[in-house]
């Protein structure tokens, strides 16, 4: 058996390590294409370093483009060493062109595509990641879905057909790696704050990012809150807020994006985070900590549903009264995202059918 995986991204590269680990442990045959959709070392090369991911077997370098351009390279590039390789299923997660450009590639080539994070719907067509993830789980051949609610909207789809219920690879990672997240940040003693309270912000939506009055009334509302707040900040938002002459608060430290074990020890040590991200919702909900979502919607409704993730839009007024006021007591429940075994009931699954 020969198994194809594809990342190229972040959140993907942090999905896919427990995956690549599942099946060298069991010593099955893998090809990793790394699309190269994230490129900078914060984005990309410090993951290999931190978690031994191992080198991709094909590097696509495809980098930032249109997004139109960008998935046709992906599926040019591709499809010719799916069509050498010849897997006997490729495995794509999430919502990212990368997904989306590599598994239309698979499907033109005869191969089975298998989706993990399948079903998530934010229902937010104007979102791009809706309809890549709308667009993968119809024409993929195998769907794992994190929750069961991904399950129903898969069969709400019309999709029934090969749809497993497994959990979500991301707490089988934060579980796997656990005793490294409680380690002390080394941001934390850099800006002096290992004893001061302090929110943790990320942004990086395109719906945030590229509007200008979206961008500023987040902003402007976290310059108002009484906590230093850290932001890592990625390339594109970085970007923007230099050409839409944006200043950023005084009390907000700006940092260049942190490796995976170090944002979630600045997750783990944050009295909140804010953040537009759905793995970081996620992961501060693994972590138990109370999540201040920048978006109208979510597609992961049980975070919201269990207390620990309240939505606020760009409203500067629900953004300040969270920061206040939103502490969820007690403990999340995380039985709906499984027990951290999601990569083997993955990798048994496929192991059973093909």
């Amino acid at each position: 058996m020969k198994v194809a995986i594809a990342a190229g991204t972040r959140p993907e590269f942090i999905q896919v390590e427990p995956i690549i680990r599942e099946l060298v442990g069991r010593s099955i045959e893998y090809i990793f294409i790394h699309s190269g959709q994230h490129y900078d070392y914060d984005m990309d090369k410090i993951f290999f370093e931190e978690m031994h991911v191992p080198d991709p077997t094909h590097y696509l370098g495809i980098g930032s483009k249109l997004p139109g351009e960008q998935i046709g390279e992906m599926i040019t590039k591709s499809e010719s060493i799916l069509r050498e390789e010849k897997p006997d299923i490729l495995l794509v997660t999430g919502d990212t062109n990368t997904a989306l450009g590599v598994a239309l590639a698979a499907n033109k080539s005869k191969i089975r595509v298998g989706h993990f994070e399948a079903g998530m719907r934010s229902f937010d067509r104007s979102m791009p990641e809706e309809i890549n993830r709308v667009i993968i789980d119809n024409f993929s051949d195998v769907l794992f879905s994190p929750t069961k609610r991904g399950i129903q909207n898969l069969n709400d789809n019309g999709i029934h057909d090969n749809v497993f219920l497994v959990g979500d690879v991301m707490l089988d990672s934060i579980t796997y790696y656990w005793k490294l997240i409680e380690n002390t940040s080394r941001t934390l003693k850099e800006l002096s704050l290992t004893k001061t309270p302090y929110l943790l912000l990320t942004l990086h939506r395109e719906a945030n990012t590229d509007n200008k009055e979206r961008l500023k009334n987040i902003l402007d509302a976290i310059s108002s809150v009484s906590y230093p707040v850290i932001f890592p900040i990625h390339p594109r938002t970085k970007q923007k807020i230099k050409s839409f002459n944006i200043q950023i608060p005084e009390n907000i430290h700006v940092i260049t994006p942190a490796g995976y074990f170090e944002f979630l020890r600045l997750i783990y040590h944050s009295e909140k985070l804010l953040t537009d991200s759905g793995g970081a919702q996620k992961q501060a909900f693994f972590l138990s900590k109370p999540c201040i979502t920048l978006r109208p919607n979510t597609e992961w409704v049980e975070t919201t549903e269990s207390g620990w993730n309240i939505l606020v839009d760009d409203n500067p007024e629900q953004i300040i009264e969270a920061v206040s006021n939103f502490n969820p007591q007690g403990s999340p429940d995380l039985s709906p995202f499984g027990n951290g075994e999601s990569s083997r009931k993955i990798i048994d699954t496929i192991v059973s059918k093909f």
